[in-house]
């Protein structure tokens, strides 16, 4: 279940790049495919799924890669993320932004330059101690952790992935959108509930029409939308509770991962709290909805807003 899961994530991020960021004229996107930045080449972003990425050039945008490997010892303009990736940083290596490594290794040499936060999720030994049943021995047994607990603790590394690629892959249009929840808050919300209750209705519509088959693809397809929607406006609200946070301990210099994830931790300790907990997530849930769809995404402002004539 759980694989399923994060393939839904990786499925859905990708899709919703397709959707809020134009596809760069030179950005290599590959599936078990080495791919090779020769010295003096230049590329825009790279993203690929389990395979070995050589830097030895410039990369203007960012480098994420799922499983495979990662070495620069170039210049990345932006964040340079891996998930379940051997990542090796040489010394003559420039990362414009973040650095984030989730599982897998991560070697820096002395020398290179990274311009945000460098985040490290050593999850290795962790998966092996799932599977040896180490985590399930002692003081933490199944017999003392509520099996609603350690389902939500899956769901936040679900979130943890989703908000490391999400402020990688899409740092302006997710500080924007949080930006706009600042500047509309309630109409944010007011349009997010309005969306859920529409939406609720259209996957019910849809599940009596799949008796007769025809319902089926308007389901999938429903699916598929509210997804990318409840990824990218969780993402936003992320950033937006991020910053007000980190705003109230006095820091003003603050990258959009650091924002996210900063969120995200509040979120999550928010959601532990019985009955508050539920009532603080569907409203920041309905929130997200809201802001997603008022901004396109992150793209623009309001796009209910009447144009004005000429």
């Amino acid at each position: 279940m759980m694989k399923k899961s994060l393939a839904l994530a990786l499925f859905g991020l990708f899709v919703l790049a397709t959707l809020a960021v134009p596809t760069p004229a030179r950005a290599e996107v590959s599936s078990r495919k080495d791919i090779h930045v020769a010295p003096g080449e230049t590329q825009d972003k790279i993203f690929s799924l389990g395979g070995n990425v050589l830097i030895e050039g410039k990369v203007r945008d960012d480098v994420m890669v799922v499983g495979g490997s990662i070495t620069i010892s170039g210049e990345a303009g932006q964040s340079v993320v891996g998930i379940g990736s051997r990542i090796v940083v040489k010394s003559t290596a420039v990362i414009g932004d973040d650095l984030a490594a989730l599982g897998g290794t991560l070697e820096k040499e002395p020398g290179c330059t990274i311009g945000g936060d460098t985040i490290y999720f050593q999850t290795r030994e962790l998966g092996n101690e799932f599977f040896k049943g180490g985590l399930f021995q002692g003081v933490f047994s199944l017999s003392l952790i509520p099996i609603i607990v350690v389902v939500k603790l899956v769901i936040i590394f679900l979130w943890l992935i989703a908000a490391v690629m999400g402020a990688a892959l899409f740092p302006k249009p997710i500080a924007f959108a949080s930006g706009e929840i600042r500047k509309s808050f309630w109409p944010a919300l007011g349009t997010g509930l309005v969306a859920i209750i529409v939406f609720t209705m259209l996957v019910i519509f849809a599940a009596l029409l799949s008796i007769i088959l025809i319902g089926i693809p308007i389901a999938l397809a429903l699916g598929a939308a509210g997804f990318i929607v409840k990824v990218f406006g969780r993402l936003a609200v992320f950033h937006f509770l991020g910053v007000s946070a980190l705003r109230a301990v006095g820091s003003r210099n603050m990258s959009t991962m650091g924002a996210v994830l900063a969120g995200l931790l509040l979120f999550s300790l928010a959601g532990f709290v019985p009955i508050l907990g539920f009532f603080f997530g569907f409203v920041m849930n309905a929130l997200g909805w809201g802001i997603a769809i008022r901004t396109k995404f992150g793209s623009r402002e309001n796009w209910f807003q009447k144009k004005p004539a000429c």
